[in-house]
């Protein structure tokens, strides 16, 4: 369970007794989102746990159609309750977000690390503006699922186009007899405006340092959302962050790179575990 009781779907990898490792996905994306690293890290010794966020998937949709960074931080610290030890957040783009204030910001989540994924105290708007443009489109859906691979590699040009659509059906919900994205339609909308608000900088890199924990940013050479600059004055701001780019791989680094995304994580989780 999130926070306010909302229903949490997730993937598990991994022997029970494995230190944890929580996976949060970005926005627009499920718990599918880490199906190869998963398994991977599962591989390496931890238990792994791949929630969709609330108003993804097959978790609850918040039932206002809210969906405040605030509220993504809450499902968080349940979801770190729950465990009952202190695992290792790795959280991608809005999961980065979520976790990083939940780990920083009272009442702070006990955590061991926090590797963020392509996300830093603050965006390149026009990373942003690309993805909610994205996600605002076909509100209509698509008639089948190699139109909606369509759509994946139009938004994605650098991804080489998977030979079978069949793929995409986990990202999608029937709807009548059209196929649409596995997130709530209100989504898209709360998020407008919000993605880089007055202050949200400043409240990201106080969080950094009050989570008083390593902390690995992990950026897409690619990536144009993570600028580098920006990832340096996060690293700079923030005295227990390193970086790491991962060449070849935009925003959504484990999606286009995941094998070059393991061995970028690797030396890190030996660290801290």
């Amino acid at each position: 369970m999130g926070g306010g009781g909302i229903r949490l779907a997730a993937d598990v990898w991994g022997a029970a007794s494995a230190p944890p490792l929580l996976l949060f996905h970005g926005g627009g994306q499920t718990r599918h989102a880490w199906r190869r690293a998963g398994p991977r890290l599962a591989a390496l010794g931890w238990r792994v746990v791949a929630p969709d966020l609330r108003g993804h998937g097959a978790s609850g949709w918040s039932p206002d159609g809210d969906y405040d960074l605030g509220l993504f931080a809450e499902d968080v610290r349940a979801l770190v309750a729950a465990l009952g030890d202190r695992p290792v957040l790795v959280g991608a783009s809005l999961g980065g977000l979520g976790s990083l204030l939940a780990a920083g910001e009272a009442p702070r989540a006990a955590v061991r690390a926090l590797v963020l994924v392509d996300v830093a105290h603050r965006p390149d708007p026009r990373g942003v503006r690309r993805i909610v443009a994205f996600m605002r489109g076909r509100p209509d859906g698509f008639a089948g699922l190699a139109e909606a691979a369509a759509a994946v590699s139009a938004h994605l040009p650098h991804r080489p186009r998977p030979d079978d659509a069949e793929g995409m059906r986990k990202n999608l919900r029937r709807h009548g007899d059209r196929w649409v994205w596995h997130w709530d339609p209100r989504m898209p909308e709360s998020f407008a405006g919000r993605m880089d608000p007055p202050g949200m900088a400043d409240r990201l890199l106080a969080a950094a340092r009050h989570a008083d924990v390593p902390i690995l940013l992990v950026r897409g050479g690619l990536s144009d959302v993570v600028r580098e600059d920006i990832a340096q004055q996060f690293c700079d701001a923030v005295p227990r962050a390193r970086r790491v780019d991962v060449a070849g791989a935009g925003h959504m680094v484990a999606g286009d790179r995941n094998e070059h995304f393991i061995d970028a994580i690797v030396p890190f989780l030996a660290e801290v575990g």
